[in-house]
């Protein structure tokens, strides 16, 4: 009886011992994966104006440079962007700390005379100017580094989207004799096309919201700040309140909190009007997944491959949850990581 269990118990501990060994794999190479699965997915953005090209009856061999030169150009302008307001960042850096300090003093102040001694506020605390600042320039540099070395997905994206029609192909003959097999392969590409490109518009239109509101209130670094909130309006649940604190704390330390009431409104109408009524309305049936598992995705690939992970962490699980369903001994982990709309649907059949 016991060899019997341990049999059935077999494939399950391998499973999930081949399951950590793949995790592991992908922390240590990280910085390989990451700029791959950046291009991966980039080529599934820029698939879609292709495909809208080819139904304008443009031949593939000519939408796809223009894809690509778009996207260059895209890129060329975004990092120039990023790089000048940057550099102005760091060239005021001495202006905003001496800002910070005469909000920490009058602060402090305020709290000495009622009677409240709270020690961060002081001199000594942690909350120094210099520390604030120091770390601000840290973060500043890890980003524009960033910019300038991390070109390596722009030109597997380039390789990628040149051998477009190929990849098709191939997928194509792989799939043949198995009609399951190519839709299996369609499904993926149609559901992560469909979540990336309305994510991209919809975070666009988030950035250049409050960019646009932000220069309109008189925040420094509009650009700046509209550009992280395009970027972190990826990251599912938490990026839009991550991307909001830097334009509210500097529109503090700039213009006090008159403006800051009008700069939280505009976080706020951005996320509620675009990313809770527009977003799921365009977006129409949904993730597929449970709230619970974009949360947990977001950590989790956030843990294995860092920054890129949290972005790419819906689109991964969604992948992975197509795969599982088209495996019978699997399909239970598929109906665990779906939505209750999912489960409501089997339950129906």
């Amino acid at each position: 009886m016991a060899d019997t269990n341990i049999k059935k118990l077999t494939p399950t501990a391998i499973g999930v011992a081949a399951f950590i060994i793949i995790i592991a794999g992908l922390k240590q190479a990280e910085s390989f994966v990451n700029p791959l699965l950046m291009a991966f997915f980039i080529s599934i953005i820029l698939a879609q104006p292709v495909i809208w090209l080819k139904k304008k009856n443009v031949p593939v061999g000519i939408a796809i440079p223009i894809v690509i030169v778009g996207f260059l150009a895209f890129y060329t302008g975004l990092d120039l962007l990023v790089s000048s307001s940057l550099s102005l960042f760091v060239k005021d850096v001495q202006k905003y700390q001496d800002n910070i300090q005469e909000l920490t003093d009058s602060a402090g102040s305020f709290f000495t005379n009622k009677g409240i001694n709270i020690t961060f506020l002081s001199g000594s605390g942690s909350l120094e100017p210099a520390k604030i600042m120091d770390y601000t320039r840290q973060v500043v540099g890890v980003i524009r580094e960033l910019l300038s070395r991390e070109v390596t997905f722009i030109f597997l994206t380039i390789f990628l989207m040149v051998e477009l029609e190929v990849v098709g192909l191939k997928a194509r003959v792989l799939a043949k004799g198995s009609e399951s097999t190519l839709t299996f392969m369609n499904t993926i590409g149609k559901n992560i096309r469909h979540y990336l490109s309305i994510k991209t518009m919809t975070s666009l239109g988030t950035g250049i919201l409050v960019g646009v509101s932000l220069a309109l209130i008189g925040v420094d670094y509009p650009i700046l700040w509209g550009l992280l909130a395009f970027l972190f309006n990826y990251i599912p649940t938490i990026g839009s309140i991550i991307a909001a604190i830097p334009g509210i704390t500097f529109s503090i330390l700039q213009l006090g909190f008159p403006a800051t009431i009008w700069t939280i409104a505009v976080y706020v109408v951005a996320n509620v009007v675009i990313g809770s009524v527009l977003e799921p309305k365009i977006m129409g049936k949904g993730l597929g997944l449970s709230t619970f598992v974009v949360f947990f995705s977001l950590i989790f690939w956030g843990f294995v491959l860092g920054p890129v992970g949290m972005f790419l962490s819906v689109p991964i699980t969604m992948s992975i949850k197509i795969i599982l369903e088209n495996n019978p001994r699997t399909n239970w982990i598929a109906v665990m990581l779906g939505s209750k709309s999912d489960a409501l649907a089997i339950l129906e059949e």
